[in-house]
């Protein structure tokens, strides 16, 4: 049994790393090199359009979902408007060419097209509907005191405050803003390698789970779970969320359950990369806590409805 689980641990791991390394290293760039200003000149001023736009931005700017928080709450800052923000955010761990290109590996055997086109589709719509949402809502109501940008008359009096990063970690791109090409390029391979060391504990968490349940745990316990949809669904979805795996390798751990059906699966690596037990912490530096919670119940009540009315459309489960 445990040269079973080691060899079930050690190909998932192997299978996630690649991905989780060029992903890690793809945002460290992007953190240090894509200021606000240049997003704010590739976003129409059209807002309504802006949330669109922002939505498959993830795949010229991706950025995992740690560092996503840190990037938008000085973008946030600078003015960008909350709704493309947001959805900026919310996608971009999704919409992304990484996340598009390690999914369709971890699911070469099973419907990795289907997945992957609708994995990504569906983070984008969830992400431009919360975006909308947010347009509709004040932002005084759902942020919290001093992440919102100053009036620009209180900036050039020098009265304005820079935002601070979140506690623990570094502002990669503010140190950059004065530093030389070389020294722009060791501040992004630092933001990467902080990026990298973050999610890598998670990843073998997520990666022992799938390997317990495949060889350890046993299956006659999990069936009852795995064979009713909305429960599989639901279940799924939780246990993603509270693994808190990157989106760059969460699929080689989903797609281990080849027990559960398609759409729980699907349900799940839309959601972890939305809401998971970190990013509810992450959140909270920039967004009110009953906000944040409010959007989680959203979030989950509608990719769970949506995953669950598209289920009879794939193959219900795959074999052991």
């Amino acid at each position: 049994m445990f040269a079973d689980f080691a060899k079930t641990f050690l190909s998932i791991l192997f299978e996630g790393i690649p991905f989780l390394l060029l992903g890690s290293l793809i945002s460290g760039f992007v953190d240090v090199f894509v200021s606000s200003e240049r997003i704010s000149k590739l976003l129409p001023k059209n807002e309504t359009i802006s949330i669109l736009v922002c939505g498959w931005l993830g795949l010229i700017f991706p950025m995992c979902e740690c560092g996503s928080v840190v990037v938008i709450r000085r973008f946030i800052k600078k003015g960008l408007p909350l709704s493309s923000a947001v959805t900026y955010m919310l996608s971009t761990p999704i919409v992304s060419p990484i996340v598009a290109l390690s999914t369709f590996a971890a699911f070469k055997n099973q419907q990795a097209w289907e997945m992957t086109i609708l994995r990504l589709c569906f983070g984008f719509a969830v992400s431009v509907v919360i975006g909308f949402i947010v347009q509709k809502l004040s932002p005084s109501s759902i942020v919290n005191p001093g992440v919102l940008a100053e009036p620009a008359g209180r900036r050039r009096a020098g009265l304005s405050v820079a935002a601070a990063p979140p506690t623990g970690t570094i502002d990669f791109a503010a140190t950059a803003q004065a530093a030389g090409p070389g020294k722009k390029v060791l501040l992004a391979i630092q933001s990467a390698t902080a990026d990298f060391l973050d999610v890598t504990f998670f990843l073998i968490l997520g990666t022992l789970v799938a390997a317990s349940f495949k060889t350890v745990v046993n299956q006659s316990l999990i069936m009852p779970f795995a064979t009713n949809t909305p429960l599989a669904i639901a279940s799924l979805m939780i246990l993603r969320s509270l693994l808190s795996i990157c989106s760059t390798t969460d699929a080689f751990v989903i797609a281990s359950f080849q027990n559960f059906p398609f759409a729980a699966k699907l349900a799940a690596l839309v959601f972890g990369p939305l809401f998971d037990f970190k990013l509810f912490w992450l959140y909270s530096l920039l967004f009110k806590k009953r906000a944040v919670l409010l959007f989680g119940i959203i979030i989950f009540i509608a990719i769970f409805l949506v995953s669950w009315r598209i289920a009879p459309f794939f193959h219900p489960r795959f074999g052991f």
